[in-house]
C-alpha cells in the first residue's frame, strides 16, 4: 500500500464507513487501523503511507504530544487531524504548530469538511476555518505563538510524577535538590510539550500515557515511595452526646 492513505481511529464499527468514504473521493489503497503506540509505528512501518488521518482525541488529551513525536519519526508523511466533535481552537492550533500539514473539523459544515479531504488528496494542506481564525487572532494581537513540543526528559517526567501526587513547587525543588525557579521551568515545560493548562489535566495525560500508574497516586505522604499509607483507625463513638461534642 505504499503511498495510501492511512486512517488512524478507535471506532473500530465505522472503520469500513470510512474506508468507502475515502474511496467515493478518490483516495487509492486506503487502510483503517486502532493500533496505537509501538502498535501503530509497527502498521506505518509496513504500509509506508503518504496521507494518515488520526482522530483528534485517539490519544485522549495527549494526541498533539503524542502526534508531535510520530511526526518527528516520519516527516515526509502528510498529517491529517479530524475533529467530529466540537474542539478548543487553541488546542487545534497546537496540532499545526508540531507539524500536523492538515486539520479537518466537522463542525465548519459539510462542504468544508469534504473540501479538505479533496485539496489532501490533491497533495495540497488544508487548515479549518476555526484554527485558521485563531493564528489571525493570535497574529492581530502579535501574540507569541506555542513552540513545538519536544520529547519529555527523564526530569520533566520526574516532575510530572511529583506534580500528580500534589507536591507543589518548594517541594519538588527540595524532593529534586533543585532551586525552585528550576522546578517551576521544569512544570512549564511540562505543560507546553503537552498542551495542558493545570494539575487535573496533567494527571490524566500522565495516566494515559504510563508516566504514573493509578496505583502510584498518594497524596499522603511527601517519601515519593508512591505507596499508599495506612489509615489510622478512629476510635468507636458511643452515643449522639458524645458525637456532638467531638464535632464541636
Amino acid at each position: 500500500m505504499t503511498g495510501g492513505a492511512l486512517i488512524v481511529c478507535r471506532d473500530i464499527p465505522l472503520h469500513q464507513h470510512y474506508k468507502e468514504r475515502l474511496e467515493v473521493l478518490g483516495y487509492k489503497d486506503v487502510s483503517v487501523t486502532a493500533a496505537e503506540k509501538d502498535g501503530l509505528n509497527m502498521v506505518i512501518n509496513e504500509l509506508k503511507p503518504k496521507i494518515i488521518f488520526m482522530e483528534v482525541e485517539f490519544y485522549d488529551t495527549a494526541t498533539p504530544y503524542m502526534m508531535s513525536l510520530l511526526m518527528k519519526r516520519y516527516k515526509k508523511i502528510h498529517f491529517a487531524v479530524v475533529s467530529r466533535a466540537r474542539y478548543p481552537a487553541d488546542r487545534g492550533m497546537c496540532f499545526i504548530i508540531n507539524g500536523a500539514k492538515s486539520f479537518l473539523y466537522y463542525p465548519d459544515g459539510t462542504e468544508q469538511f469534504f473540501k479538505g479531504l479533496e485539496h489532501i488528496r490533491d497533495g495540497e494542506s488544508f487548515i479549518s476555518n476555526l484554527v485558521q481564525e485563531s493564528f489571525n487572532m493570535r497574529s492581530d494581537k502579535k501574540s507569541v505563538l506555542p513552540r513545538p513540543a519536544e520529547e519529555l526528559t527523564k526530569r520533566e517526567i520526574e516532575v510530572a510524577r511529583l506534580v500528580c501526587n500534589g507536591y507543589t513547587g518548594a517541594e519538588i525543588a527540595d524532593r529534586l535538590h533543585i532551586c525552585l525557579r528550576t522546578a517551576n521551568f521544569h512544570k512549564r515545560e511540562l505543560y507546553t510539550n503537552l498542551s495542558i493548562r493545570n494539575e487535573n489535566e496533567l494527571i490524566r495525560v500522565a495516566l494515559y500515557l504510563g508516566i504514573i500508574r493509578q496505583d502510584e497516586l498518594n497524596f499522603y505522604g511527601r517519601d515519593y515511595e508512591l505507596s499508599p499509607r495506612p489509615r489510622k483507625k478512629r476510635e468507636k463513638v458511643k452515643g449522639k452526646s458524645e458525637k456532638i461534642r467531638r464535632i464541636a
